[in-house]
């Protein structure tokens, strides 16, 4: 069993896909290809945002979304240290410092609730972090944004294509950045990412910093980055948009049923739950994440049986050695504990249920194994 399955897709789409390939080795535009603009435009209307601009990740996507924003060495951005390293890479590439608030226990995301108490005069944005496809809460979010003026960005990377009441996931702040690594809900075939605004200065800012900063050829008006997307990797992903709803709602119905199979085995166990999902949105399970108690015996129990499993994370961002310094070890409990527990188990669009029953037959035998040796 694979724990993402990329290779079912292909074989449904191969034809359009390796046309698509070919239409671009044919006229030979690799670098901004006619390709791009497409995917924008198509993109911005499955969000429903008046802008998307095509980066080459998405962690290029984040940066480039501060430096339009104009973070600068010595500001402050609030975020979550349960999120992978880029959310705050981009953060102190730029010089300014990631200041981290804990997470919600049942959802993994950022806690609104403590967001205001982390503002000070130094704070430039806030930078919330849809995790696991599901959107944090950013009627608050944007809410306390809007009471300090402050902008938002939504780090979108495993949540595109999810809703958030009624509307797209990377639609729902100043600014939303997502990626299209293989392995996310939207996934090309290399790296490639976007962002998504309706801020006509933003996106105009957006587009010069992904080529050098550049207002014109060899026109220069911005420090940039050399940050385009691959005009094949766009093709990539414009020959998978048709398929994509019907992955999203093949997402939803499988989580969905996970939730309906493992209901039973948290009730049985301690230390063992599920995520939360919020009756005002969905989630498109870019991982779909359990908490499990003595993670590396059940780890290993579904490894002799054949499940893949892998975690994420395992260490919050406050404990990392590049992000520590001048955070408080302990002001994230809910992160240190969610990263004890925290265990994802296979998912993609193309998991039949035969294999969702295998895993969660093996998971159960794992979980009654703990019991029985305590």
């Amino acid at each position: 069993m694979q724990f993402i399955d990329l290779k079912t897709p292909y074989a449904a789409l191969k034809t359009d896909i390796d046309a698509a390939i070919h239409r671009v080795l044919d006229h030979g535009q690799y670098i901004m290809g006619p390709e791009v603009k497409a995917l924008e435009a198509a993109l911005a209307t499955f969000a429903g945002t008046k802008h998307c601009v095509t980066v080459s990740s998405g962690t290029e996507a984040l940066l480039i979304a501060l430096m339009a924003l104009g973070v600068k060495a010595g500001d402050e951005v609030i975020t979550t240290p349960f999120t992978f390293a880029a959310t705050a890479e981009v953060i102190a590439l730029l010089g300014a410092r990631p200041v981290f608030v804990d997470i919600e226990p049942d959802t993994c995301n950022i806690d609104p609730r403590l967001i205001e108490a982390a503002i000070t005069p130094k704070t430039r944005a806030i930078m919330p972090v849809s995790l696991y496809g599901q959107v944090a809460d950013m009627t608050d979010i944007n809410a306390i944004a809007a009471r300090h003026g402050l902008p938002v960005v939504e780090d979108a990377a495993q949540s595109f294509g999810a809703t958030y009441q009624g509307r797209r996931s990377g639609a729902t702040s100043t600014i939303g950045c997502t990626s299209f690594f293989p392995s996310k809900p939207l996934g090309c075939y290399g790296d490639g990412g976007a962002l998504f605004t309706d801020d006509d200065a933003l996106a105009q800012a957006a587009r010069e910093i992904r080529v050098h900063g550049q207002s014109a050829r060899y026109t220069h008006t911005r420090v940039g980055v050399g940050g385009r997307m691959d005009t094949i990797q766009c093709a990539v992903v414009l020959a998978k948009l048709p398929r994509f709803e019907w992955e999203l709602q093949r997402r939803r119905e499988l989580g969905a049923r996970y939730h309906a199979l493992l209901a039973p085995l948290a009730a049985r166990h301690p230390g063992f739950g599920l995520l939360t999902v919020r009756p005002d949105r969905d989630c498109v399970w870019g991982q779909y994440t359990v908490f499990v108690p003595e993670r590396a015996k059940v780890q290993a129990a579904l490894q002799a049986a054949g499940i893949p499993t892998a975690v994420h994370y395992p260490r919050p961002l406050h404990h990392q050695a590049a992000y520590a310094a001048g955070c408080c070890p302990d002001c994230c409990p809910g992160s240190l504990d969610a990263a004890a527990r925290v265990m994802s188990l296979p998912m993609s669009p193309d998991l039949t249920e035969a294999d969702q029953d295998r895993v969660v037959a093996a998971l159960a035998e794992a979980l009654a194994g703990l019991a029985a040796d305590a």
